[in-house]
């Protein structure tokens, strides 16, 4: 009986150490520590530590010890608030938020004096931007002041009669000279990270463009694109300032740019190239961008009157024995016709009509024998 009960206690002592479940690994903990100095850098005692785990609110709060030093061990991995104080009554004189890892080898030092010279400093920036950004916008404020009588002075010498445009032309160009100085003096005035400064350089480039300072205007444009590069408006108008520059290529490479971040915008980039072109005795040059205007914003009608324009002057003709009979080029008639079915009262209406007229009568051919009238005998 007894050799059984051993037999028996050994089986069981065998399962108990074969069967029995492995305890659970422990969760990796951590410990942080740091010494807390006071407004002179000198290690502080008694100063209250409290640490709040972001993820699960579990909070430790401490005292530093003799030598400014706090110590926390256990703790769990994470991000923690940590804030220090005088005494439990008092609001946190800061507060940070810091990662823990895993290990003993955390480390947090707190020295106000630091601090303090951060903050001060940080204000005076804050000061230091702030004035800076009401000096921008009080010169942006003036330069578009400026702007704006300028852009009404040129309407006005428009209308006036040719002989009258000289002397208005001055001061159109004083008030554009004034805007600009405004706007430069924005730029200057502008913090450096300040989100609107890229209207500033709009504005410079705007304003440059209208004086004929076309280099000014497309350096202008491209510090605005480069803070704002998904803007096809800016695209746009830097493909004008380039166009006018005589900088065809770049002009054509910035339409397409601005085309493949808004169609509707480059349609007009497009229609400004070959305005430049057309009135810059390259008709012929004119017409491809005024197709490409045309197919992207087919309801403006300026466009279709320009490249009706622009066809009718690159018609060619051909002798047939006596007669010169003229080759009207394709879509001439209907770039017209578009144009009066979009804006049948428009500016360009009469002129519409009256090319349509002539191309109507020179579809006979024109006589070019000379017939002289016999005598009587």
């Amino acid at each position: 009986m007894q050799r059984k009960l051993g037999i028996l206690a050994a089986v069981l002592l065998l399962c108990s150490l074969g069967l029995a479940t492995p305890p659970a690994a422990a969760q990796s903990l951590a410990s942080l520590s740091g010494t807390i100095s006071d407004q002179q850098g000198k290690p502080t005692a008694d100063v209250i530590v409290v640490l709040k785990s972001v993820d699960t609110g579990t909070t430790y709060t401490l005292k530093t010890d003799r030598n400014g030093v706090y110590r926390q061990i256990g703790m769990r991995p994470g991000a923690y608030d940590i804030s220090i104080k005088n005494n439990e009554k008092d609001a946190p004189i800061l507060t940070d938020r810091i990662g823990v890892a895993s290990g003993d080898d955390n480390r947090h030092d707190i020295n106000l004096k630091e601090r303090t010279s951060e903050q001060q400093a940080a204000k005076k920036n804050q000061e230091e931007e702030q004035k800076k950004f009401a000096n921008m916008k009080e010169a942006y404020a003036a330069g578009q002041t400026k702007f704006d009588e300028a852009e009404k002075a040129r309407v006005e010498m428009m209308k006036a009669p040719a002989t009258e445009r000289l002397s208005m032309q001055s001061n159109v160009n004083g008030l554009f000279e004034e805007a600009l100085q405004r706007f430069q003096q924005a730029q200057q005035a502008a913090p450096e990270k300040d989100p609107n400064l890229h209207l500033v350089y709009l504005m410079l480039g705007d304003t440059s463009e209208k004086l004929g300072k076309y280099d000014e205007a497309v350096a202008a444009y491209q510090k605005a694109i480069e803070l704002k590069p998904a803007s096809a408006d800016y695209y746009t108008r830097l493909s004008l300032a380039l166009a006018k520059a005589g900088k065809m290529a770049e002009a054509t490479q910035a339409c397409e740019k601005a085309v493949s971040l808004d169609p509707s915008k480059g349609a007009m980039g497009w229609y400004n190239l070959a305005v430049v072109l057309y009135y810059g005795n390259h008709v012929p040059e004119a017409v491809e961008p005024l197709k490409k205007a045309t197919t992207l914003n087919p309801s403006y009608p300026d466009a279709w009157y320009l490249l009706g324009a622009a066809l009718l002057n690159t018609m060619q003709t051909k002798q047939e024995g006596d007669k010169i009979t003229y080759v009207v080029t394709p879509g001439t008639v209907e770039a017209y016709q578009k144009y009066l079915q979009l804006a049948p009262t428009g500016r360009f209406a009469a002129e519409a009509q009256a090319a349509l007229q002539g191309l109507e009568a020179l579809g006979a051919g024109v006589d070019t024998k000379i017939k002289v009238k016999k005598t009587k005998p």
